[in-house]
């Protein structure tokens, strides 16, 4: 079977995405892991799949590359440039994701603004910060981010006894002037330093807010800039959470399967 996609990126963060309004295509674990892999397949972070919905302008699903599925936050906003670019929506959009309904709307210079769930639950650590933003997430400050050892230290966490048996994923941010982080993310279900994560950064601006960094949180990560808009309630839950970064083509074509 000869299957069309597109590539894409989001702050280095990359995907394999397919548009599946047709219901035409379904992939086992094995498929996603070879489509995926980086010398034998497409080579991606993750694979998408846009496909109809009921009510909404599309559903999303979203596999990483080891075949698990979660919220992709840079994921999602690079689905919602393709949406655009196959005219299901125009600047602005209401999809279904892995953990529900979210919002964007595309921005200029190909900035996708988008609308992340209100996050509740906020668990304070002796060595860090768990707060789960649709995917969980370890926030570690350290003093050079830039230098540590991130793929060795993170897998340590995301297999920790303490977030068994589901694992987690490990962010170590470094706190930096002009109200701006930089953010380095092991990723669970890549199973390995990614160049950027959506939902990493997220959780991260929001665990930023406790060391006095309000709202937007400018974010650098390996793959680019992003920014993170977000409204602290006086119960320490956060609302109006807004992931805002670009998402770029980087070239479409066929595989065999």
């Amino acid at each position: 079977m000869r299957i069309p996609f597109l590539k894409y990126e989001a702050t280095g963060n990359d995907f394999v995405i397919i548009d599946n309004r047709k219901k035409e295509y379904s992939f086992s674990v094995e498929q996603i892991q070879k489509i995926c892999d980086r010398k034998f397949g497409v080579g991606a972070d993750g694979l998408m799949l846009i496909e109809p919905h009921a009510s909404l302008d599309f559903n999303l699903l979203y596999f990483n590359s080891d075949g698990s599925s979660s919220l992709c936050g840079n994921g999602s906003r690079a689905a919602v440039a393709v949406a655009a670019k196959l005219h299901i929506i125009k600047d602005k959009t209401q999809f279904n994701a892995y953990d529900g309904a979210h919002e964007a709307a595309l921005l200029a210079d190909q900035t996708v603004r988008l609308k992340m769930n209100d996050v509740h639950d906020v668990k304070k650590m002796p060595t860090g910060t768990f707060i789960n933003t649709g995917s969980p997430h370890f926030i570690q400050i350290v003093p050079e981010a830039e230098k540590f050892p991130v793929k060795e230290e993170g897998r340590k966490i995301r297999y920790s006894k303490s977030f068994s048996p589901g694992g987690t994923n490990a962010n170590f941010i470094e706190l930096l002037s002009d109200n701006t982080i930089f953010v380095r993310t092991y990723e669970r279900g890549v199973e390995d330093e990614t160049l950027s994560c959506g939902t990493g950064v997220t959780a991260a601006a929001l665990a930023a807010s406790f060391q006095g960094y309000p709202s937007p949180v400018k974010v650098k990560t390996l793959g680019g800039n992003l920014s993170v808009e977000f409204t602290t309630n006086a119960n320490g839950s956060f609302a109006n959470i807004y992931l805002i970064g670009p998402a770029r083509r980087v070239f479409e074509g066929i595989f065999e399967m």
